[in-house]
């Protein structure tokens, strides 16, 4: 048997083993990058505003500088794909670790400091690192991915996401504070986004290497990131639909646990313990979706699993408790079944960047903007929770996700389901269409 040079059987074994899951064999080691930055990212979700609130910051300053934090990540949100088209993924992700880590030095200075100013000029700065990192990996795996696996690669990109901001960020923050204290675990954060950004920059390949990054690079970068809704306006649908998919998740963290604990009467922890098993559930929904979809179709999953779903869902949490009072079991039950709702969103980031081939990272960088808008939205429907009362909102998200279910199949077009792609092979596809399905990123 012939080898090529500097292969075994064993590493070819393991390229396809990847390959076949969806896992590009140069970008592998990326996902273990990605889960290592959303760890040293999510540490501090549980317990930043109550430590800073314990050394003497007040709720509303607590308050907005998690606002300014929220406005860049929205914004940069859609820079990273956009910019991912011009510098290539490598630079940006890098330039966003390389923030994440200078900005989260200057940050925990500002606070020993009590420097306030400065801790808002340093966490909102500090926010682009997020996006730069996460969302540029994202452009990144669609590029290099092969469109008929694409479901199950963002698939594993969303678990590898969920894993290290909301399940071992919080395993881990709540085994070393004990031990160490709140301010010392925040400053243990670096590490982990500093071994992220090492993997990706010595043991992640691609042939995905982007331009040389000039001036008009990057000013051609940005335009199409705009005017990609325009030739492309299935993908301005994409963003639409990526808005509505975490609307619900941002209105409930606003309110819905105050109602299940004063309303409905579950204790506070019997509340979180059901807030963490639901999203414990959407963790392994985000890779059975990709699983899924690439066999009975992304638009079904998307549709029927997520749209559908989540619009049942969010219904269910608030009649359910209503009917069956705090009992944990069923009202665990139905969040469970609302996480897996959430989760089914997931091969959207599939189907969106095939919707324009040729540029994916800014079809990326439109999904992303929808991601960062829902950030806001959803905080702004809670708000209607007092002058409208609950019922009225809850009605208003579910009524968004049928929305949802109509946009979803207007996102139909050849080339997005992985038997499309199959067919394009075959010869199956129009020939007219073979350039736009076909095409792959040149080696770089």
């Amino acid at each position: 048997m012939n080898l090529k040079a500097g292969t075994t059987p064993t590493t070819g074994r393991l390229t396809r083993l990847l390959d076949s899951q969806g896992i590009a064999r140069p970008l592998a080691w990326g996902y273990v990058g990605l889960t290592l930055f959303m760890v040293g990212d999510g540490i501090e979700q549980g317990f930043l505003a109550p430590y800073l609130n314990h050394i003497g910051f007040s709720a509303a300053s607590i308050a907005t500088l998690f606002s300014a934090y929220g406005v860049v990540v929205a914004v940069c949100a859609w820079l990273a794909g956009a910019l991912a088209e011009a510098w290539g993924p490598r630079r940006v992700i890098l330039i966003g670790a390389s923030l994440w880590v200078l900005l989260e030095v200057a940050f925990l200075v500002s606070v020993l400091h009590h420097n306030y100013p400065l801790m808002i000029a340093t966490f909102a700065v500090r926010a682009i690192g997020y996006p730069f990192f996460a969302y540029g990996f994202l452009v990144w795996v669609t590029m290099d991915t092969p469109d008929d696996v694409m479901g199950k690669a963002v698939g594993w990109y969303w678990f590898a996401n969920a894993m290290g901001l909301g399940v071992i960020s919080a395993y881990f923050a709540g085994l070393v504070i004990p031990l160490v204290g709140a301010l010392a675990t925040l400053w243990l954060t670096i590490a982990f986004v500093a071994a992220g950004g090492l993997i990706i920059a010595t043991l992640v390949k691609s042939r995905t290497a982007g331009s040389g990054g000039t001036f008009a690079d990057t000013v051609s970068g940005l335009t199409r990131g705009v005017t990609i809704i325009k030739d492309k306006p299935r993908v301005g649908i994409g963003g639409i639909v990526r808005l509505i998919n975490t609307i619900s998740f941002y209105a409930f963290a606003v309110f819905l646990s105050v109602h299940m604990v004063n309303v409905i009467g579950l204790t506070l922890p019997q509340w979180q313990a059901i807030w963490g098993t639901m999203l414990a559930a959407n963790v392994a929904a985000n890779l059975l979706a990709g699983y899924i979809s690439d066999r009975v179709g992304r638009i079904n999953v998307i549709a029927w699993g997520g749209g559908v779903g989540t619009a049942l869902s969010v219904l269910a949490l608030y009649y359910v408790p209503h009917l069956v009072g705090p009992n944990v079991a069923v009202v665990m039950a139905v969040g469970i079944v609302y996480g897996l709702a959430l989760g089914m969103y997931v091969p959207l980031s599939a189907v969106v960047p095939l919707l324009a081939p040729r540029h994916k990272a800014s079809a990326v960088a439109v999904l992303n903007l929808g991601a960062g808008l829902s950030n806001f939205a959803g905080p702004l429907l809670a708000g209607l929770v007092g002058p409208l009362g609950i019922t009225f909102v809850v009605w208003i998200l579910a009524g968004l996700y049928i929305v949802g279910v109509v946009l979803t199949f207007a996102l139909k077009q050849p080339g997005v389901e992985a038997d499309d792609t199959a067919s394009a092979h075959r010869g199956g596809a129009d020939p007219a269409e073979q350039p736009d399905l076909l095409r792959r990123p040149s080696s770089g």
